[in-house]
Order: structure tokens, then sequence, then C-alpha cells
């Protein structure tokens, strides 16, 4: 095989982007930016928010940045860390199959403390669209092993999109690209070992603040390699599949934009996306067939081999362990209890619910067949009830709601806006947003 050249040809490719000129991909670039404002408005009250403002109080700075929903400003790299963690606290905020992790908590806070600080907005848009670009090839690129093993992509590819969107915001040239990409790739990382914790979050706060820094060390000239992507010790060596780098990274670019096409999952959720189906699954069950905790013995939901792999809490204790747990979403739903904010926080989880999760048992089955229009692709998940009268009834779920195919519209993510945002910001947010006056949109953020 011809070695391509990755670093080169991905700096490249970034600086020759134009993004602005694709009608679709500015659209759901909007449509991206306002569901990151409401999933960061809906977790503006966790309580690590406040351990982070105290921490970046202490150390100081100039105060140039909206910190989202805080009515505080920070410095550049302190918001990025901020607000990726901000954006991230619910597991409210996007999706991105190619990805499988989450774009717009990494990419946006990075391009909105650049913005910020240089009081120029009118590339945010478009690297906005880059970033999820470089962030989703990545992990086409990268292969499931990568994340099998542990790895969370959130943050081991946030770091290099989020230099690469920043980079395009700035215009840096070439040799500096190059750089910024390497300065991200070296500080490359995140866990999955930490899903159910407040450092899960972290993972996106941490990427945007290395990709912005990336950049700043670009412009500065200090020494890096060039070649940091390439060879048997670069980047996709190390942490995944470079041969198949080689035919995926660059092939194709912007045709169509990965914004658009498979496009971002919006959440109606606030929990891991991998439960998405089997809530979907049980909802549908409690209304169509009125199965209850009461009522129903034990309950089996089935996966492909693997498709559960994000969801690492089977017996959670609090509501944010409850975020990465099936066993608790379908739990929740046979008490009746609305999936919704109030029930994924750090409470401990009722000893009522806790019963019931111990009569959930997860099943894989490699004989069924994915529908070939499943998210993820090759994913579905049945959630089949025994119930005390001897019935069993079951619901299955290949694409659930939010996810590309059967998306969000515009207007269902402004009414999510509404449900999270205060109605002063949100009526100043959504037309910002609606007209690309990204200083409006920074004005009413903080």
């Amino acid at each position: 095989m011809i070695q391509t050249e990755l670093t080169a040809g991905l700096a490249e490719a970034v600086r020759l982007s134009q993004p602005e000129n694709a009608t679709d991909a500015m659209r759901e670039a909007k449509k991206g930016l306002l569901d990151f404002t409401a999933a960061s408005f809906a977790g503006r009250e966790e309580n690590g928010i406040q351990k982070l403002l105290h921490l970046i109080e202490e150390e100081g700075g100039t105060p140039l940045v909206p910190i989202i929903g805080q009515g505080k400003k920070a410095a550049p790299l302190q918001s990025a860390l901020l607000n990726g963690f901000i954006a991230h606290a619910l597991d409210f905020d996007d999706v991105h199959s190619d990805v499988r992790g989450h774009p717009s908590a990494v990419i946006l806070p990075a391009l909105i403390a650049s913005a910020a600080a240089r009081e120029s907005d009118e590339r945010l848009l478009g690297a906005y669209i880059v970033g999820v670009e470089v962030m989703a090839r990545l992990g086409e690129s990268i292969g499931s092993p990568h994340y099998e093993k542990g790895w969370h992509n959130t943050g081991t590819l946030g770091a290099i999109a989020a230099a690469c969107a920043v980079g395009y915001a700035e215009e840096l040239t070439q040799e500096e690209l190059e750089k910024a990409i390497g300065f991200g790739a070296t500080q490359s990382a995140g866990m999955r070992v930490q899903f159910g914790t407040e450092m899960k979050p972290l993972h996106a706060g941490l990427a945007a603040q290395s990709g912005l820094l990336a950049v700043k060390l670009a412009q500065s000239d200090v020494g890096g390699s060039r070649t940091a992507l390439d060879g048997e010790k670069g980047f996709f060596s190390l942490y995944g599949d470079l041969d198949k780098a080689q035919t995926t990274l660059l092939s194709h670019w912007g045709k169509p934009w990965r914004i658009v096409k498979p496009g971002l999952w919006f959440k109606i959720y606030p929990f891991c996306s991998a439960a998405h189906h089997a809530a979907d699954a049980i909802r549908k069950l409690v209304s169509e067939e009125a199965i209850t905790a009461a009522n129903t013995e034990r309950i089996e939901v089935i996966f492909p081999p693997g498709g559960d792999a994000a969801l690492t809490e089977r017996s959670p204790k609090t509501g944010e362990e409850g975020r990465f747990s099936v066993e608790y979403v379908i739990a929740l739903a046979l008490h009746g209890h609305e999936l919704t904010v109030e029930h994924f926080n750090s409470q401990p989880i009722p000893s009522v619910i806790q019963t019931t999760i111990r009569h959930i048992q997860r099943v894989y089955d490699n004989a069924i067949q994915p529908a070939p229009h499943a998210v993820p692709k090759g994913r579905f998940t049945i959630v089949r009830a025994y119930l005390s009268d001897g019935r069993i009834c079951e619901a299955r779920v290949d694409c659930p709601k939010g996810a590309p195919g059967n998306e969000l519209s515009e207007e269902d993510i402004k009414e999510k806006l509404t449900l999270t945002v205060p109605h002063e910001k949100a009526r100043h947010i959504i037309p910002a947003v609606e007209k690309a006056d990204i200083k409006e949109f920074l004005a009413h953020i903080g």
C-alpha cells in the first residue's frame, strides 16, 4: 500500500475546506449549536461545575469567555474546560455514530473560546462543520477495537478535532496546522472506566482545552512533530488501525459533510445513547401493553454482541451511574417515571427501583439480523417482558427517536432549548443562531 502523509493531508483538507458554501451543512450546524446550548443549560447546576469554577477562580486569569449558564467569564483555556464539562454533564448532548462519541461538547467549547477571545466569529459555524468532519473521520479510521479496548473516543479523538476546528477558524498556515494536529494527538486521552463519574464529562472539557492549547502552541512556534498521525509510532498505529486510516481518513472529504450524513444524533433522554433503543421500547410496552413493575416478573434486554459496550453499569447505585445502565432506565419506566433529568443525578437510587433492576437481564443474540436502517449500524435492542399473567410481550427498536433516520426537527430542538434555557435568554439565543449572529449568541449564553 502506498503510504499517504496523513498529518499533512488532513491539515490541507481542513485549510482548503469551504463548508460555508454548503447550505445543508450550515443548516445542521445551526441545529447542532441550538442542541448544544439546550444540553448545556440542562446541566448547568451539576455539582461538578462548582468544583471546577472554584479551581479556576483560585488560579485566576483574564475573564474573556462566557461560562454557559453561570453568569461568569473565564480565560479561554479555562472556559473550554468548563464549557466542555457543562455540555456533557448530563450526557444529554449529541452523538455521532462515526465518532462513537460526542463531537459538539468538545468542538464548540473550543470554538466559543476562540471566537470570544478574538472577538471574531465569522468562521465559527464553518469551523464547527470542519471539526465534526475531522472527528467523524478519525472515529471511522481508528476502528472499533479502540473503543472496545477501553478508550473513550470523545476524549481521544476530540483534541485533534478541536485543534482542526480552531485551526480553521483562525486560519492557521499549513505548517502551523500540522503541528497543532500533533499537539492535539499527543494530548489524546480518556478511559471508559470513568463512565458514571464526573470524570466522564470532564473528558470533553479536557479535549476542548487540549485542542485550543494545541493551536496556541503552534501559533507560538513551539517545536513539535509535523507527522504525528503517521508511521509505526504515530497516532493511528498507537491507538488503532493505520492501514484503515490510509484508506478512510481523507477519502471524499466533505462529500457529503459528516454533519449532514450520517448526521448528528440529538437526544431526547439525558443518558447514554446506547440505552435509547431500550428506552423507546419500554415506553412503547408501558403505553401499549400496560406493563408495570407490579405485573412484570422479569425482563430480557436483547442486544447484538457488543451492542451494550457503553452501558457499563448493571447495578447502579446513583442516578449518575444510571446514565450508563439499561437496567435502571427500564426500571424507571416500569415504575411510571418519566425519563427526565431529575432521575439521573448523584442521588442514591431508591430501593424499590433497585429491586426491579435485579429482575432485568441482558441477553446477546448474534442470529438476529440488524435492520438496514439501524443506528448505529448493526445495532438493535429488543425488550422482552414476561408478565405474571403468563403473557410475553416485546418491542424492538433499531433506530431510536432523535437518531439520523428518526431525527428531531428544528422545531423539536427549539422546544428542547426552551425547556432548559430561561425564557429571557432563549428569546435572544434562537434568533441569533438562526441569523448566524454569533456575537449575539455569545452575549446571552452566560
